[in-house]
């Protein structure tokens, strides 16, 4: 499938750049896409919520009343859970919410979240550019041209670069990632996928890979 190349002004070059239909042709799998976002999720979860139990809150471990005969439920100490400021049944515990999930479905989840920018026309193919010094001016005026100020937008690139990256940095709706390290959830949050030349063949080679 051939697409277009703009420049950095937000003009058609004239030149086209071939997509690989075995990543951006393929049809989207959702439950794929489903468990790679859910994954990611829970990636970022902390899991350091924890809830005092009986046996942890401070407090007399005096018996308040008599077993029985009192007319209510049966309490112990002033830590029971009937309580106000007692313990908690069966509270949150520290806990690690990752989860694994096999490569080949990694790659059909990132292949499907390429494959709905490209049939939603979000998808954006820039040449390839740079700044001589970072500043969040030059990262604008490409917004403007590319008419992307008011959208969430995601600019991969082939490899690390310092000064595009900081020139990004303070823009709110706008994130700049190495094309190695794009994932499923980041291509769907935003509105448009803008991808330069070079990482296309980046993208090419990981999610394309022969397995041995």
């Amino acid at each position: 499938m051939e697409v277009s190349v703009y420049n950095i002004k937000g003009e058609d070059t004239g030149r086209k750049v071939i997509l690989n239909d075995a990543i951006f042709g393929i049809e989207p799998n959702d439950h794929a896409i489903y468990l790679d976002v859910k994954q990611f999720m829970a990636n970022q979860r902390q899991g350091t919520h924890k809830a005092k139990e009986r046996s942890e809150v401070a407090g007399s471990t005096k018996k308040l009343g008599r077993q029985k005969g009192g007319g209510g439920a049966r309490r112990g100490d002033i830590n029971s859970p009937v309580l106000v400021g007692g313990g908690r049944v069966f509270g949150p515990r520290p806990r690690n919410y990752s989860f694994k999930l096999n490569k080949k479905v990694k790659q059909l989840a990132r292949k499907s979240a390429l494959a709905y920018k490209l049939q939603e026309n979000a998808l954006i193919v820039l040449e390839d550019f740079a700044f001589e010094a970072p500043k969040t001016k030059n990262f604008v005026e490409i917004l403007k041209n590319l008419n992307l100020c008011e959208k969430k937008s995601l600019f991969v690139l082939p490899e690390s670069n310092n000064v595009v990256s900081l020139s990004a940095r303070n823009l709110q709706r706008t994130k700049v990632v190495n094309a190695s390290s794009v994932n499923t959830y980041s291509i769907l949050n935003a509105d448009t996928l803008v991808v330069t030349e070079n990482s296309i063949e980046v993208i090419d080679g990981i999610l394309n890979k022969k397995e041995a």
